[in-house]
């Protein structure tokens, strides 16, 4: 009986962990709203409230079809987040420190690290990063410095029609990460068993969407601070938006 007591509470420790995962689970987006590129926050059908949080963005960037730097800031549009740019762009990213999260015994989260909520069963700072093409670049997607985790097609193209394959490489710190996590559709199947990369920092997965795509990418890092944290978990996306048929 004390050993099926002792069996019980592991499993609903694995369990609680789980669902640990899946609360910190948020990221970040681009996607059009009323005809406005708009970062959203959130996870699934999700559409926080990112006014609030926009605070924590660490920096906004455009970049033109040669993937030079293009001017861009965001702005609190009522109860969006739109991109303002002093000149066109066909890409946007957004880098964002969601800060230090630490769970509980009971399952809930609550901010700070180790070193303000001493009991925590898990403690984690959170770091959010997005790319989003606008247009067609003349140029493949390059490493990003500000993006610490990035998803890059291994293509020179994306395909043009649902369903078809698409190789990625997902990189930390530009360079290739093992068993990164990838899920081919971050808003209209969140719950999906995720694709890992192999040594290469490389997967391939089907495009999903005729329409917005949003691929995420989640990997494990070592802790910045092991006083406070224990790992840092760095979630990532990329968003393109396929042309549908004319009306």
């Amino acid at each position: 009986m004390k050993r099926m007591k002792h069996l019980l509470a592991a499993i609903l420790a694995i369990a609680a962990l789980g669902g640990g995962m899946a609360a910190q689970a948020h990221g970040i987006w681009f996607a059009q709203r009323a005809k406005q590129t708009a970062l959203i926050y959130g996870v699934g059908a999700d559409d926080l409230d990112m006014v609030k949080r926009l605070g924590l963005i660490t920096g906004t960037y455009g970049y033109d079809a040669d993937w030079a730097p293009v001017g861009a800031t965001l702005r609190a549009a009522g109860p969006i987040v739109v991109v303002d740019s002093e000149a066109p762009t066909v890409a946007v990213a957004a880098a964002m420190d969601n800060g230090l999260w630490s769970r509980l015994a009971d399952g809930k989260w609550v901010k700070g690290g180790r070193d303000t909520v001493p009991d925590a069963v898990r403690a984690e700072r959170t770091m959010k990063f997005a790319v989003h093409l606008t247009g067609t670049p003349n140029a493949p997607i390059p490493v990003l410095p500000e993006q610490l985790l990035q998803i890059v097609p291994v293509d020179k193209t994306i395909p043009a029609e649902m369903g078809k394959p698409l190789t990625i490489r997902v990189l930390y710190k530009g360079k290739p990460v093992k068993d990164a996590e990838v899920k081919h559709d971050y808003v209209n199947d969140p719950d999906q068993a995720p694709v890992k990369t192999d040594k290469d920092g490389v997967a391939t997965i089907k495009v999903r969407n005729q329409g917005l795509n949003v691929l995420a990418a989640t990997y494990v890092g070592p802790a910045d601070n092991p006083k406070q944290v224990d790992h840092v978990e760095y979630l990532a996306t990329l968003s393109f938006v396929l042309a549908h048929a004319p009306e």
